[in-house]
């Protein structure tokens, strides 16, 4: 019998296992088959080496069929402590597996104390309104000729930084250490930079500061600078081993160091950034420092920190991917204009210039074209302008450091015919959080592949260091009720648990730690003002503090993450929401609702046909059941059987306000009916049977166009599908006229909007202050791709059990789905030949799957 391979285990939801940040790392292992010969193979025992520099090698063996996230077998990593680990598994005729791969896990710093360095700052400071000027600094030092056995940099900043030794910039990292919410939390990263130093010569370790998001304006209607502070600063340490003994030398952000301004002259989020070559010295960041250019001054320190430095989970961003420009034209107006042929989330990048001395080239960003112009209105008070002032010198290499852009189209100004080629000059550089691909989908059509690519794609620009609501406009934050609805369909695209499991712990701390302790804030990290967004609870929203650790778990099976959100969880449910004499919403409360249903005016997005108290009721019954699911994987046996009886109660006088004796209800709109179908609502069988028709008859009254919002549009296709009405689904999802998921690919788009009609049928972007050209949130119906199309689904968190259960229907003829579970690849392959059904299934070893077919039913293990 032949048995599977094991990749080499990892930790936690680390990517690497370089820089982990606590002392007992779980441990996980995927299985690597696709042979038909381990058909049944099902782990009963693992076993794992653990290699210690201290001690021998240590070996532990424990019966059990886990293999994903089991518990860390040795004593606590201590800070900076390297080891090396591996497993093998036996199965269940005894027989056991190939030792994988070595996996080498270090440790960060792990305890405050372990950190010398003392935050550093320009000793110029000036209270202002305006930009911050990003700051260079520089410490030069010598190794006295001894071999290098090892060198680390801790390093993280007030603002965003770049860090460089003797020239060669540290890492492939962009915007680090990130956005968080800096009163509580702050990330700092971990490098090898061995190889970059010179052991028998001079050596400099150079770190530059932008703004980022610590101090750069932030927030709709103008927004508010320096919210977090305003000083920008560099905490870094630099380790150095020699003979393999403990670390004997540490060069840290101190009183040393000196600074001076940097040639950027600003760099903003929303903005852009606007760099001086005139005002450039190419050696700053050298050993040999010879410079006519701004004189290099003492720095100032700055207390500690009082956040918590934290070594994330969460994957950097970077530059994932490089575009070329598909055409070059110039406007009505005599504008030049490069087309991408992608609306992405980045920079641009030129290859090679040289212009005479103070000549400006300025690049203005945009999503799309209005009437053959450069469409600017949606980024309202965004520049979304990069400017390069020339000195006569040539420039190599030069794309913007410190801000990102939506766009698909860049006009650019200052750049003549006499100049370089733009197509072959111009280059535009994909940015987002790199999470690890996970997930895949494709069909017989087209056009809904595109929609898939389309959400993909807004995923990608909008995972930037955290979820947010869109990438261009003067917003960009992190909205909770956004990545509520969309957190399924992402954690099948991606790998989010890193990403998403760090931004819910500055959730907690913001619900927690400020304001009431009980409402969480609509974006997160928060920068809204009270005076322009009262802080009112609001279902959907809020409600990301019960459904997204759920989701989370039903993904990757981590009961920690439950476990940690736990309070976050207990504040919101039983102290933030607002309770009317019936135990559901206070009805005097606006609620968004069923936001940016299509009906709305564009200058009142949440006037939707659906009631936003019925919205947030059925969602208080949907939350309250969730709750008792998550108290009983913890333990908490009495809060589960607490939660299971409130939301038997909601439920019964959700029933006797809104439902009528015949199934009705009395919201009777899609979204109405479809949250009443997918969260149980109805008291029988036959009532919802009624409601179910009911909505099959006002999906055809709308000729198959959406009807729906926020609310509604993630589980439509779910209600129709689980009521036994897939084919008006699919009927829904090829629909091309406005509003539809069609509509937007017709004119088309490359990623989805944030309405409906965000732009025309003539071609003019709607009137509204609000629309945006990448919005994940009205693409989670890729969540039905993949689970009822693509027709798999976790039927046991973290897909040990997997229900595969594919639908075929419309004009779809095929379809691929691909998902790389925690225990290996998963594939399922389907299509209709001669009106025969056929599908082939891959399910990874150490799993289960339960087989729906068309015809009827079977089992199928690995």
């Amino acid at each position: 019998m032949a048995f599977p391979i094991i990749e080499a285990p990892t930790v936690e939801h680390h990517a690497t296992g370089f820089g982990v940040g606590i002392a007992n790392p779980r441990l996980s292992w995927r299985f690597l088959t696709s042979d038909d010969t381990v058909k049944g193979w099902e782990q009963t025992a693992y076993e794992i080496e653990i290699s210690r520099s201290s001690k021998s090698l240590e070996t532990y063996k424990v019966t059990s069929n886990k293999s994903v996230l089991v518990p860390w077998p040795s004593q606590p990593l201590k800070s900076r402590e390297i080891v090396q680990i591996r497993v093998r598994a036996y199965g269940n005729s005894h027989d056991v597996t190939d030792w994988s791969p070595w996996r080498t896990v270090e440790s960060a710093l792990l305890a405050r104390n372990d950190w010398t360095a003392v935050p550093i700052a320009s000793p110029e400071h000036t209270q202002s309104e305006s930009p911050l000027r990003p700051i260079r600094f520089r410490k030069a030092f010598h190794l006295g000729n001894e071999a290098i056995d090892r060198a680390r940099l801790y390093i993280t900043s007030l603002g965003v930084y770049r860090a460089f030794i003797n020239g060669h910039q540290i890492g492939g990292q962009c915007m680090a250490p990130g956005w968080t919410s800096y009163k509580h939390r702050l990330n700092y990263q971990l490098y090898d930079v061995a190889p970059l130093l010179n052991p028998n010569g001079p050596n400099v370790i150079a770190i530059e500061v932008g703004e980022g998001w610590y101090a750069t304006r932030l927030g709709f209607k103008g927004g508010r600078r320096q919210l977090y502070g305003d000083r920008l600063a560099a905490l870094a340490q630099l380790e150095v081993q020699i003979r393999n003994e403990e670390p004997n030398l540490s060069i840290s952000t101190d009183s040393t160091w000196t600074c001076c301004s940097s040639a950027i002259i600003k760099s903003e989020i929303y903005d852009g950034e606007v760099y001086d070559v005139r005002e450039e010295d190419l050696n700053w960041n050298m050993p040999t420092l010879e410079t006519d250019k701004a004189p290099w001054d003492p720095v100032q320190g700055l207390a500690f920190p009082t956040a918590t430095l934290v070594a994330p989970d969460a994957p950097p961003v970077r530059v994932t991917e490089e575009i070329k420009p598909v055409q070059v034209f110039e406007t009505p107006a005599g504008k030049t204009v490069v087309d991408f042929g992608q609306n992405l989330v980045g920079r641009l990048r030129i290859g090679s210039l040289n212009k005479p001395s103070g000549t400006k080239v300025i690049l203005t960003h945009a999503e799309v074209l209005e009437h053959g112009e450069l469409g600017t209105r949606p980024l309202r008070h965004a520049a979304c302008t990069d400017e390069v002032i020339f000195s006569g010198t040539e420039l190599q290499d030069w794309s913007p450091q410190y801000t990102f852009h939506g766009f698909r189209y860049v006009q650019v100004d200052g750049w003549t015919a006499e100049d370089p080629d733009l197509l072959t000059n111009l280059t535009a550089l994909v940015l987002h959080t790199d999470m690890a691909r996970t997930g895949w989908f494709s069909c017989s059509h087209p056009m809904v592949n595109q929609l898939h690519n389309n959400a993909w794609w807004s995923m990608r620009g909008n995972f930037l260091s955290i979820p947010t609501d869109c990438p261009q406009r003067d917003e960009r934050l992190g909205w909770t009720g956004d990545i509520q609805i969309f957190t399924p369909s992402a954690s099948f695209l991606y790998n989010t648990a890193g990403m998403l499991g760090d931004w819910l712990k500055d959730v907690a701390a913001e619900q927690l730690l400020e304001r009431d302790g009980c409402v969480p804030p609509f974006v997160v990290p928060n920068v809204i003002s009270e005076k322009l967004w009262p802080h009112l609870p609001q279902a959907i929203w809020d409600d990301v503090v019960v459904l997204t650790p759920w989701d989370l778990y039903r993904s990757y099976g981590d009961t920690d993450i439950l476990r940690r959100q736990y309070s976050s969880m207990l504040a919101w449910i039983d102290r933030g929401i607002r309770r009317g004499p019936d135990g559901l919403w206070d009805s005097t409360l606006w609620q968004l609702g069923d936001w940016l249903d299509p009906t709305a005016p564009p200058i009142e997005p949440g006037d939707a046909r659906t009631n936003g108290t019925l919205v947030a009721d059925a969602y208080l019954i949907h939350v309250t059941a969730t709750m008792s699911k998550v108290s009983a994987v913890l333990g908490e046996t009495a809060d589960a059987t607490r939660f299971q009886a409130d939301a038997q109660t909601l439920k019964t006088h959700f029933q006797a306000k809104y439902i009528a004796h015949s199934g009705l209800l009395v919201g009777d709109t899609q979204t109405a009916l479809s949250l009443a179908i997918m969260f149980d609502l109805f008291p029988t069988p036959s009532q919802k049977k009624t409601a179910a028709n009911r909505l099959v008859e006002l999906v055809r009254l709308a000729k198959f166009r959406v009807a729906t919002g926020f609310a509604g549009t993630p589980i439509i296709t779910h209600a129709l599908t689980k009521t036994g009405h897939a084919q008006i689904a699919y009927r829904m999802l090829q629909e091309k006229n406005c509003p539809s998921w069609m509509y937007p690919i017709t004119m088309g788009a490359t990623t989805v909007w944030e309405r409906w009609d965000s732009m025309l049928p003539d071609g003019t972007i709607n009137p509204g202050e609000m629309t945006s050209f990448n919005h994940y949130a009205l693409g989670s119906i890729i969540n039905w791709l993949h689970s009822s199309v693509g027709g798999v689904t976790p039927l046991s968190p973290g897909w040990k059990e997997i229900r595969v259960a594919p639908i075929p229907g419309g004009t779809v003829t095929s379809a691929e789905v691909v998902y790389q579970t925690a225990y290996g690849r998963l594939e399922c392959e389907w299509k209709v030949v001669g009106g025969r059904f056929e599908m082939e299934l891959v399910v990874p070893a150490n799993s289960r799957a339960l087989v729906v077919l068309p015809e009827g039913e079977g089992e199928s293990d690995a």
